[in-house]
């Protein structure tokens, strides 16, 4: 089930981002990019679209997803 970001309180998608961004352990390069600066980006691939947050009822998990990943699903 997707979950529209906005009807999330922000502290709550904030909270949401960054336990995504720190469990995703991605490598990126020799740049140190701050968690604020990752939480900004995530916020704007789901204001773009590109990702969405994602509630899995048999897990009850709540996980953030690039957009395209549910378009190819059978």
């Amino acid at each position: 089930m997707i979950i529209p970001f906005r009807d999330l309180p922000e502290e709550t998608l904030n909270n949401l981002i960054e336990h995504f961004v720190l469990q995703e352990g991605t490598e990126y390069g020799d740049h140190e990019i701050s968690l604020g600066q990752k939480v900004f980006e995530v916020k704007q691939q789901l204001e773009r679209g590109e990702a969405v947050i994602v509630y899995s009822e048999l897990h009850e998990t709540v996980n953030i997803v690039p957009a395209e990943r549910l378009a190819h699903r059978p």
